[in-house]
């Protein structure tokens, strides 16, 4: 995976207390952007497909699922 380089501010106080503490800053961000970036993309994925789920939640009460007959729990 290529890398690049970039330039943050960060708060000192902060930084200071990570570098005691041995957090490997560019790991860190990298492990926060990729949830922070699954995150959205499972919101917008929601917003985009809400009105879909809507009609299938609305048909499942009142259908039931095909299995319901099946079923003995």
């Amino acid at each position: 995976m290529a890398k690049k380089a970039v330039n943050l501010s960060v708060d000192a106080e902060l930084l200071a207390k990570a570098k005691e503490m041995e957090i490997n800053l560019s790991a860190t961000l990298e492990e926060v952007l990729r949830e922070m970036s699954r995150e959205e993309e499972r919101r917008r994925w929601q917003e985009e497909n809400k009105e879909a789920i809507e009609a299938f939640n609305r048909r499942i009460e009142r259908d039931g699922i095909w299995s319901d007959g099946l079923r003995r729990f």
